[in-house]
């Protein structure tokens, strides 16, 4: 008997034994960096002579891995062998699939520290972002098991006559892709390709090229829990041209995808045309980012509210889709709620992620870096900066945490998505004006209010258009199983990924009538 779901617990990092495992983890990464990583096709390896280059962003002068830049032959190769493996996988039960996910979930559950520490040097996740990303990986496979098995009793059967039998079956769609984000490369590309398979599917994995030692280990993961072959199949490559490439290919059913909104609409478009050869409307589902806001009301715990807003502003050096870049504040507590803010950003300390007890760690990249620098100039002449300034050129990609006051709602720091440790606090005149504001972009991702009022909680649920709205409580860290996550707008599809009905958009239902 399978036991009910549970959240995996956190790794407690203020114990020393705790901080000894991680850097023996990293330790043995160490040891594996400059390595070059195959795309594995159906079970067999192909190297190319032009490779991908991950780089610690923590230590911008060192590799952490080379990988293949799959050719669009190599990917031919991957759809051949997904469609080939389809043919024997989607007959296996739910439950025997399911179980393939719990090994997997075992496998890394095991490797924990190993997993995190992958997260630490290629992606700069300090200790606690690391460990709470493998947590949720592990979440991911355990749940998504779980309702696979559930999804497999849930045909209905309708009594119509007596000699009539009715049923529904969820049956697989093919052969689908999973485009994985570099800021969850390990729990979202857990997630996104989890699904696919335990519903029957075969999938194509392209990992993000800055965190393609981190899907390479997921999939060598698939692999050790006895994941046939064809069934995952390893393709890294160049994003635009090997991206654009397989998701217009007439052999791909459908596109599971997270990242930039730009990337999304563009992926969206092409997969929307339908090639010769091709017998389906590809199903879509992304998720595209947000420009997400905490509200805090005149009536609430200050202290509580500031230390949210730090911490959901700068926690993964603001690099997470739920990520709050705006303070929305009422007026009547706006220099108490901007000098406690101030207060707790200041004490965050930056440097390598591998460092124990760090705040932040580095900015993913170049374009990270440079796209960050070019917001923090602009800010400059839309708000008055209070903490933080222009990067300055060291051994990785830092950048400290900047804020701006007295932005105005209106304002391209206000309005336009960062995706770095900056910060604007906006002035609203009530909690009305401050929804407003907080609506009042293209976006609808995540939002957090903080009150003690009742009636504006309440005003909050009904008017903050957001997937994933939380009150009196921080706008990151959802929890599988628990808070389905999923954005409206130009946030993405809103396919609320941790949820019950998740599964569904990598399924189609099928009804069937027997006469007797």
């Amino acid at each position: 008997m399978i036991r009910p779901f549970k959240s995996e617990p956190l790794v407690d990092f203020s114990k020393r034994e705790n901080i000894e495992k991680m850097q023996v983890a990293l330790a043995k990464v160490d040891k594996e960096k400059g390595q070059s990583y195959p795309a594995v096709i159906g079970g067999r390896q192909y190297m190319t002579e032009e490779k991908i280059k991950s780089v610690n962003p923590s230590n911008k002068n060192e590799a952490i891995c080379y990988a293949a830049s799959s050719t669009y032959e190599i990917a031919d190769k991957a759809f051949e062998a997904a469609w080939s493996a389809f043919k024997s996988w989607k007959v296996k039960s739910y439950r025997e699939r399911a179980y393939l996910l719990l090994k997997t979930a075992a496998i890394i559950r095991r490797e924990k520290f190993y997993f995190s520490s992958l997260l630490v040097e290629e992606v700069g996740k300090t200790y606690g972002e690391a460990d709470a990303e493998t947590a949720e990986c592990i979440d991911f496979l355990e749940y998504y098991a779980r309702q696979a098995i559930n999804l497999e009793k849930k045909g209905m059967e309708v009594s119509y006559t007596e000699d009539e039998i009715n049923d529904t079956e969820y049956i697989p769609l093919g052969v689908g892709i999973a485009i994985a984000p570099w800021n969850f490369s390990l729990a979202i590309f857990a997630g996104m390709t989890a699904a696919g398979i335990v519903c029957g599917n075969t999938m194509i994995m392209k990992p993000a090229s800055t965190a393609v030692m981190v899907g390479a280990k997921l999939f060598d993961a698939f692999q050790r829990a006895g994941v046939p072959d064809g069934v995952v199949n390893f393709l890294p490559g160049k994003g635009g041209s090997l991206g654009n490439y397989i998701v217009s290919h007439p052999k791909a059913r459908f596109i599971n995808f997270t990242g930039s909104r730009e990337v999304g609409l563009h992926i969206n478009k092409l997969a929307a045309e339908v090639k010769e050869g091709q017998k389906w409307i590809k199903r879509v589902s992304m998720e595209l980012g947000g420009k997400n806001a905490i509200i805090v009301d005149k009536n609430c715990d200050y202290d509580n509210a500031a230390r949210t807003i730090v911490a959901s502003a700068f926690g993964y050096q603001g690099q997470k889709c739920s990520a709050c870049s705006r303070a929305i504040i009422v007026k009547d507590v706006y220099e108490t709620i901007t000098d406690l803010v101030l207060k707790y950003a200041s004490e965050i300390t930056v440097g390598a992620a591998r460092t124990p007890g760090i705040g932040m760690g580095p900015v993913i990249d170049l374009n990270a870096y440079n796209k960050i620098s070019s917001y923090i100039a602009i800010g400059k002449d839309e708000g008055n900066l209070i903490l933080g300034d222009m990067p300055e050129e060291s051994e990785g990609y830092f950048i400290k945490p900047v804020i701006f006051r007295d932005v105005d709602r209106n304002a391209k720091i206000a309005k336009e998505e960062i995706f770095g440790p900056v910060l604007a606090l906006i002035k609203a005149d009530s909690f009305e004006d401050a929804l407003d504001i907080a609506n009042d972009t293209d976006y609808g991702l995540t939002g957090s209010a903080f009150s003690n009022d009742r009636e504006n909680l309440e005003k909050a649920r009904k008017e903050f258009h957001v997937g994933n709205l939380y009150l009196n409580r921080k706008c990151t860290g959802a929890l599988v199983g628990i808070q389905p996550f999923g954005g409206f707008n130009l946030s993405g599809t809103d396919s609320k990924a941790g949820g019950a009905d998740y599964l569904l958009l990598f399924t189609q239902a099928k009804s069937m009538t027997e006469k007797l």
